[in-house]
């Protein structure tokens, strides 16, 4: 004679055990959910804004216009800045996470944080090689604003890991 079981136990599932198990979860949508959104566009940008006028001017019979890849060596570090903070965000997509002592929202915030000194330079300092320039082409200011959002997206991570 057999006695019924009341209590069936499932034996537990087998799954990764310790710290793996706590992986990070997607955002689930919102304002928060911006912050990567804004990082890729931003980062897309600021890559873009290295071949876009930083510069323009007028000689004899001459209209001059120079890209920040032609400034000199901040116009190509911002470029690849860009290309980093890119790379960053699509690793993150292909299921590549940094170890947690290095916050992704940290290095983001340092990139941007990199990029928009970079530009500020050369807001500020217009290189001797590209004279005569009369003033600033609009580039600069779309890598300026590009580098701002990289900034913000930064930001917005940050608070989603909170």
């Amino acid at each position: 004679m057999e006695t019924p079981d009341f209590f069936e136990l499932d034996p537990p599932a087998a799954g990764p055990a310790g710290p793996a198990a706590y992986a990070r979860t997607a955002p689930s949508g919102g304002l928060w959910a911006a912050g990567e959104r804004i990082t890729w566009i931003s980062g897309l940008i600021l890559a873009l804004s290295a071949f876009m006028d930083w510069y323009a001017g007028s000689g004899v019979g001459v209209k001059l216009a120079v890209i920040g890849w032609h400034s000199g060596v901040l116009g190509k570090l911002v470029f690849f800045i860009g290309l980093a903070v890119l790379a960053l965000v699509a690793l993150r997509e292909l299921g590549f996470e940094l170890p947690p002592s290095v916050p992704e929202s940290l290095l983001i915030l340092g990139l941007g944080a990199l990029a928009a000194i970079f530009v500020l330079i050369r807001v500020i300092s217009i290189p001797d090689a590209v004279l005569p320039a009369d003033g600033r082409g609009i580039g600069i200011w779309i890598a300026l604003i590009a580098s701002l959002g990289v900034i913000a997206g930064g930001l917005l991570r940050a608070a989603e890991e909170l």
